[in-house]
């Protein structure tokens, strides 16, 4: 066996040991919304399009935030690929308390906001009133999804992505039990999937603390911050927040496009890209490999581990892609009736869920290389590329929300310029940058 061909099955091992246990924990937010959305689906298209606004504009805020792990993930990587054990898990201890402060003022500021928020929207009065019951109760829980994310961050950094996916299993187990006694046998409706949500993400807070103390002992770390490692986690932070605003700049435009179709186009959209995020979240597992194994060979000064974790990560993300879009596609035609039994939104979903399947090998390219720029600490670069891709994205949306009619030229129109043209964008500029050696900026 050449020496290539057991390098690259050595580099795989490593790849799946991270990958396969982030994949069960990154579907778990999906699957939270996989399940709110089911239920509420079955209750008629006007809960289903609030729970599609509420949801956008909740994703929206605590997406934004989603650097406190993934800034978190490399900086703890690279301090223990260079034998800074202690200085790992300290910068994740960081990472916590700066999610908690974040994740108190985003909640309050959405639950005052509620109102104006939803009205942005162009909705009908029975759907505005779905949308507020279920961001307002969610506002609850922003605290806690904001720590989880810091949490997972600090773990995927110390290489240790089985915990995510035992806590994200038993929360996902209870939030679908919850949500049902609230919704059908409590008959709260869209108030009881918030609630079983919200609940169900503060245990997850419960346990992982717990896990991260264990750490903590082991390391000599306190549980306090440092102010500077407070600091750096911001600073790391901040260029990913710009690069966020972009992303979650062009999944508020694309609702809004669908908003402008009418209710069972929004339905629709919510189907669509609930699917989306479910694809996305599984790609973006080898994205979490690439992200802690490429922040431990920049720690450890290992510059041609790096590449090669970076080629395979792109033959394993383009291979799932394709293998997730068979199945999508194969699926379309009867898929949608998992979400909801509205004929009209039922009409629409075959086309556009075909649409989805064939775009996702491009989609894992795209993760994979955002995840090996975050872990290289490429951050400066994501947050101006994410708005160049903006601004590229805007006037072909605009463009094909013009051209395209409601019904099912119109959903199939938006998720082609979302998975497609959105993420040709993307592929272009990441590729660019993979291709050069700027990325590659050895040591802790």
């Amino acid at each position: 066996m050449s020496s290539s061909a057991t390098g690259h099955r050595r580099i795989d091992r490593a790849i799946g040991a991270l990958a396969f246990p982030a994949l069960g924990a990154l579907i778990a937010e999906p699957l939270f919304l996989i399940a709110d959305s089911a239920m509420i689906g079955h209750l008629g298209a006007s809960p289903l399009a609030g729970l599609a606004v509420a949801g956008a504009i909740l994703q929206t805020a605590v997406g934004l935030m989603v650097f406190l792990a993934y800034s978190t993930t490399p900086l703890v990587a690279r301090r223990r690929g260079a034998g800074d054990l202690t200085g790992a898990v300290q910068a994740g201890i960081d990472g916590l308390w700066l999610a908690l402060g974040i994740g108190i003022v985003v909640g309050g500021l959405l639950w005052a906001l509620t109102d104006p928020l939803v009205a942005a929207f162009d909705l009908d009065a029975a759907t505005a009133v779905h949308a507020r019951t279920y961001l307002a109760i969610s506002c609850l829980g922003v605290p806690a999804m904001l720590l989880v994310f810091a949490a997972s961050g600090l773990l995927r950094g110390l290489m240790d992505t089985r915990t995510p996916l035992i806590v994200a299993t038993i929360a996902f187990a209870a939030n679908v039990v919850l949500n049902w006694v609230f919704i059908y046998v409590l008959g709260w409706g869209v108030a009881g999937s918030a609630w079983g949500t919200v609940i169900a993400q503060w245990g997850m807070v419960a346990v992982y603390l717990a896990v991260i103390a264990r750490h903590a002992k082991r390391a000599g770390v306190g549980p306090l911050p440092h102010r500077d490692g407070l600091g750096h986690a911001g600073r790391s932070g901040g260029w990913l927040f710009i690069r966020t605003i972009g992303l979650r700049a062009a999944l508020l435009a694309t609702l809004f496009a669908a908003t402008s179709h009418g209710t069972a186009a929004t339905a629709g959209y919510q189907v669509v890209f609930t699917i989306f995020s479910t694809a996305a979240f599984a790609l973006d597992a080898l994205a979490i490999a690439a992200q802690a194994l490429v922040g431990e060979a920049h720690g450890s000064r290992d510059e041609a581990r790096a590449r090669a974790v970076v080629k395979r990560c792109i033959f394993w993300a383009v291979g799932c892609g394709v293998g997730i879009g068979v199945v999508l596609a194969a699926t379309s035609p009867v898929i949608g009736r998992v979400f909801t039994n509205d004929a009209a939104v039922l009409a629409m979903l075959p086309a556009a869920i075909l649409t989805l399947g064939i775009s996702l090998p491009l989609g894992g390219f795209v993760f994979v290389l955002d995840g090996v720029l975050m872990g290289a600490g490429d951050a400066r670069y994501l947050a101006w590329t994410s708005l160049v891709n903006l601004a590229v994205y805007l006037p072909a949306l605009w463009a094909l929300t013009t051209a395209a009619p409601a019904g099912t030229a119109g959903l199939v129109a938006l998720t082609a310029g979302f998975t497609i043209v959105f993420m040709l964008a993307r592929a272009v500029t990441l590729g660019l940058r993979a291709r050069g050696d700027r990325w590659l900026v050895l040591g802790a």
